[in-house]
């Protein structure tokens, strides 16, 4: 009998060791979220109407109208005497109607606010000081896929439709893009970008350690936004890639120290570990890209793990990232 209830207390003790620190009740958190869709109201309007419509427009989404008319689809603003014209060239386009279509049928935004309140009611849990953005949807015809301001986040609902959706095939995007491009990896974009607005990189610094934390501490945000959401989705590898870099983790780790890469500052190199592509070609074909962000969130992790005092605010405001590296233990 002893033996059964030391045995059943060593259960609970592991349990309890194995819960995600980071998976918090946050039912009594309060948000006030605003969404507002300016896919759906630019959209339904006809050509009689466009002229009349576009200083209600501008009034209801003010800097998102310029960033959309500007920067996404870049046909310039209201000043232009001609801007009726071309924003609705661009509303009656036949390809924007069919992308509305696929919107409409691949991408639930009832589900994406459900998403977006229980994200940002732990954004407010974490960082109670700061204002929770308004959110922006809108079909861009394939331009940006988040667009960031000091108090908005913008998001392309057609960037979202589906790594199958024959659209982005006749784009010839290659395979390694579309993978991304579907509606459950709209959620960790939007955060990711929000991360990157509100804690961008210090300048001071810039070697591929230094990227490779600053986009550890990224994800580490979104592990405390997101604490549900699977690993392949925060980072964007599939199943078998983050499979590959937990099983071969520490050679990765010890060519990065002992070919002497983590301090150089070399633009080809930094790129080779930390931006998107089919694989990184150092590591093999069976490799992600990336896999120096995926280190720099494992050290991150790390950090966190080793250093219980420090909060989520410290972690994402601390820009020494070789302190981050010594203070972190890690060995893989």
């Amino acid at each position: 009998m002893k033996n059964v209830v030391f045995y059943f207390g060593l259960i609970l003790l592991l349990a309890s060791c194995t819960q995600n620190p980071l998976k918090i009740n946050v039912s009594s958190v309060s948000v006030d979220l605003k969404i507002k869709h300016l896919d759906v109201d630019l959209l339904k309007l006809k050509q009689d109407q466009m002229q009349a419509a576009i200083p209600a427009l501008k009034s209801s989404y003010g800097e998102f109208f310029d960033i959309f008319t500007y920067r996404m689809i870049a046909i310039g603003g209201t000043e232009q005497p001609n801007f009726p014209e071309l924003l609705y060239s661009f509303v009656s386009d036949t390809l924007i109607r069919k992308l509305e279509l696929n919107v409409a049928q691949k991408v639930d935004t009832i589900l994406l606010r459900k998403e977006l309140e229980t994200a940002f009611k732990h954004y407010k849990y974490y960082f109670p000081e700061k204002e929770i953005p308004v959110v922006y949807t809108c079909i861009s015809g394939f331009n940006q896929s988040v667009v960031i301001s000091e108090k908005l986040i913008g998001v392309s609902l057609d960037k979202y439709m589906g790594a199958e959706s024959p659209f982005y095939e006749q784009l010839g995007l290659p395979v390694y893009k579309r993978k991304n491009m579907h509606p459950a990896k709209m959620l960790p974009d939007m955060m990711q970008a929000w991360s990157d607005a509100e804690w961008p990189k210090a300048e001071k610094d810039n070697s591929l350690l230094s990227h490779m934390i600053q986009q550890g501490k990224v994800l580490y945000f979104m592990d405390a936004m997101l604490p549900d959401l699977n690993d392949t989705l925060k980072v964007g590898f599939t199943q078998k890639q983050l499979e590959f870099c937990r099983r071969t983790e520490d050679k990765m780790w010890t060519y990065l120290a002992e070919q002497k890469m983590l301090f150089t500052t070399d633009r080809m190199s930094i790129k080779r570990f930390i931006d998107d592509g089919p694989y990184t070609a150092t590591f093999s074909e069976e490799s992600p890209a990336r896999t120096g962000v995926w280190l720099g969130w494992q050290i991150v992790r790390s950090f966190m793990k080793k250093n219980k005092e420090i909060k989520l605010a410290d972690l994402m405001s601390n820009t020494n990232y070789q302190s981050i590296l010594n203070q972190s233990g890690y060995q893989p």
